[in-house]
């Protein structure tokens, strides 16, 4: 077995650890079930969740330039953290598709398997993870549409597809995510955040 095989191997067992502890935490016991999300810590686990959703993103972008023979590397671009691809995309484009590919696509299953495993309630952590999704799919087809680091932008330059297409699949991935959260009664009041006295807040409560 080669280096450069042990090391993708290992990165991909990182994400699917990261994965699978996303997976435990998100889930509640259902002898602990409760029909809405607890108080204490409520965004402190909302944003690890969240947290989490964007490290699977950046994880599938490391483990996929690892699986096609390139070594990525980490850098800034206009002060935003960047993982760079270590592929020649003039010389391998396929590779370098499959990079810039890979992070959507893993928050998009990633998604799709919590939506999907049947549970009764939703932990502040879950919604977090399927807001970190969402979020990253909305600014992909609006803000990060341009760019010289955006997943669009390569995306469109090394497939058949352009930005406009893409935008209806990502954004409908986003939205189609959307309804199926709305219509789902575990996730009532997805942004609100409880109170001690029964009810919901959006942000802070303030005594």
């Amino acid at each position: 077995m080669t280096r450069r095989l042990r090391t993708a191997r290992a990165a991909l067992a990182g994400v699917a650890a990261v994965a699978a502890l996303l997976l435990v935490s998100a889930f509640p016991a259902g002898a602990q079930a409760r029909p809405r999300p607890q108080l204490r810590g409520y965004w402190h686990h909302f944003a690890a969740g969240f947290a989490t959703s964007i490290l699977v993103h950046e994880g599938g972008h490391v483990a996929t330039s690892y699986l096609v023979g390139a070594r990525p590397s980490f850098g800034f671009n206009r002060l935003r953290p960047t993982i760079y691809s270590g592929i020649d995309d003039a010389a391998d484009p396929h590779k370098q598709l499959l990079f810039s590919s890979a992070g959507l696509v893993a928050q998009s299953v990633l998604d799709e398997v919590i939506l999907d495993v049947p549970h009764k309630t939703s932990s502040p952590f879950e919604r977090g993870v399927l807001a970190g999704g969402i979020a990253t799919q909305l600014f992909y087809v609006t803000l990060g549409r341009s760019g010289k680091v955006s997943d669009i932008d390569f995306i469109a330059r090394l497939s058949s597809l352009n930005k406009t297409q893409l935008t209806l699949i990502y954004g409908g991935i986003a939205t189609l995510h959307i309804v199926r959260i709305h219509h789902n009664g575990r996730y009532a009041n997805f942004f609100l955040r409880p109170t001690s006295r029964g009810g919901t807040n959006v942000g802070f409560e303030v005594k």
